[in-house]
């Protein structure tokens, strides 16, 4: 691991030593706990490369805050940092980033600072933004990596990173909480023995929401007056505030139709915490990730209409794009013409039911019966390469997310797709499996003279270009479930991953 306090230093290491390599960013103010820890793991497992910044960022501390008492241990952070696998640490001063005196700064949207900690800690998330601004563009990272215990954070960099075009993608990591519940913090410490046992009481006024909510509750009120009553019991905790908002706009709601975020801010002694629970009204994503001839299609066709969902079909899609490059005579390679050609072409997915799948047309035209051509087939693993292609269909892929109840499958569905779905399965099967049951297709395709080392081999080499190509490798997620097929009919497959949708959520 290397440490770096000067933009210098930082940028001659990324630039020279590991170009054309996905880069995951973390950044922190230090005080480094395992909330931290499940930053940088979930950024290793999706980089080649993980820089993790170190900054007690004087912008976002208000005068009477704790800038000065705010914890500081260097030596001790890139001691974890190392451990945790970090490659990089940046450390800079306020002086190497610029911000001590006239600063420009970035400044989110009046709304997003409206409700929440907004009006609380006037100037607090313009000094977030801009230094996180700074960072990325420091950086450049393919990725970075956001608590969801800061929600409104997450969300103003979200929306900072879309309206300024960013070339990140911003990744949220699920709180980190103690056996009690609190969520970990760096301000914690703070907390004396007398208030850290009182500190629960705050994730357990959101659980009291959740219960009204799971209880088919949906409105405001209702879901916060049992909350409320659990803090009465605490009358040595103060409250600051306990909302519930858009995650995405942070528009206060008073009635969740899809998803709602259940928010809360409280005092114990002198210490804010802040906590908060994603409240949920939809289906669940069901993300199905695996190499090559694992049977993912099959198998994701028949969970989606044993469970009624909708089978998104991304390899349809990505025949579609290819089938408009060629009826344009674009050259395949050309990513600014196709670029240029997606943006105005009037391609639309649609899935009408849980039995003919994904429909794609251009315009009005139902072109779904020419994506098995010989000539589509020649050409879709090239135009499917192109990162202009990838963009636009991982946006059309994710808008199909937002309404929830679907199947997916693909190589990146779990990892980048839908990287918060809410069950992903990896489906794999041994290399000798998945050569012998293309035998079995070749067969019944007529095929006679087939070599079937050669087909073993074919699989590897598939498999090496899918995991260590740059864009989207082939990655197990984190918190994938790994189902192996090999002494596994399609139909026990099937049955194994409805098995887990049914632990997780049918009660």
């Amino acid at each position: 691991m290397r440490l770096f306090k000067t933009i210098a230093g930082l940028r001659a290491d990324l630039g020279g030593t590991r170009p054309d390599r996905d880069l995951g960013l973390v950044p922190t103010m230090g005080a480094l706990h395992a909330g931290h820890q499940s930053l940088v793991e979930r950024a290793r497992a999706e980089n080649e490369v993980v820089v993790a910044s170190i900054f007690v960022n004087p912008l976002q501390f208000g005068p009477q805050e704790d800038f000065q008492q705010y914890p500081r241990a260097i030596e001790r952070d890139c001691q974890l940092c190392e451990q945790w696998g970090v490659d990089v640490v940046f450390a800079p001063s306020a002086q190497e980033l610029g911000v001590w005196g006239n600063n420009t700064l970035v400044i989110p949207p009046a709304e997003m600072l409206s409700v929440l900690c907004g009006p609380r800690r006037p100037g607090h998330f313009q000094g977030v933004a801009t230094i996180v601004t700074k960072l990325l563009a420091i950086a450049q990272p393919t990725r970075a990596y956001f608590g969801e215990k800061d929600a409104q954070q997450l969300a103003i960099i979200r929306r900072l990173v879309r309206d300024l075009n960013l070339p990140v993608e911003i990744r949220a990591v699920a709180i980190a909480r103690d056996t009690s519940g609190v969520a970990l913090s760096s301000r914690n410490q703070y907390l004396t023995p007398v208030e850290k046992e009182q500190a629960p009481i705050l994730f357990r006024s959101l659980q009291a929401a959740k219960e009204e909510f799971n209880a088919g509750k949906r409105e405001t009120s209702a879901l916060l007056a049992p909350a409320k009553d659990k803090l009465t019991a605490s009358p040595d905790v103060k409250l600051d505030y306990l909302e519930i908002v858009d995650p995405h706009t942070l528009r206060p709601l008073e009635r969740i139709e899809v998803e709602g975020l259940v928010a809360i801010a409280a005092y114990l002694g002198s210490t804010r915490l802040i906590d908060n629970l994603l409240l949920r009204n939809r289906k669940p994503i069901i993300a199905i990730d695996g190499p090559a001839g694992a049977g993912k299609s099959t198998v994701t066709r028949r969970v989606a209409r044993a469970l009624g969902f909708l089978h998104l079909d991304t390899g349809a899609m990505y025949r579609a794009v290819t089938a408009l490059v060629l009826e344009a005579g674009i050259d395949v390679e050309d990513e600014a013409a196709v670029a240029e050609l997606l943006d105005s072409a009037a391609i639309e997915f649609r899935v009408p039911n849980t039995e003919s799948g994904t429909r794609v047309f251009v315009g009005e035209q139902d072109i779904t019966s020419t994506l098995r051509s010989s000539a589509i087939t020649a050409h879709v693993s090239a135009v499917s390469r192109l990162p202009a292609v990838r963009q636009m269909l991982v946006a059309q892929q994710r808008n199909w997310g937002q309404k929830g109840g679907i199947v997916a499958e693909g190589r990146d569905i779990g990892t980048r797709v839908f990287p918060d779905a809410e069950l992903k399965i990896f489906l794999t099967a041994s290399v000798g499996e998945r050569a012998r049951r293309r035998l079995q297709d070749l067969k019944a395709q007529g095929e006679v003279e087939i070599d079937f080392e050669r087909l073993e081999q074919d699989i590897q080499r598939r498999d090496f270009l899918d995991s260590t190509r740059s864009l989207s490798p082939l990655r197990k997620a984190p918190d994938a479930i790994e189902l192996t097929t090999d002494s596994l009919s399609v139909e026990e497959a099937t049955q194994a991953i409805l098995a887990l949708y049914e632990q997780s959520f049918v009660r």
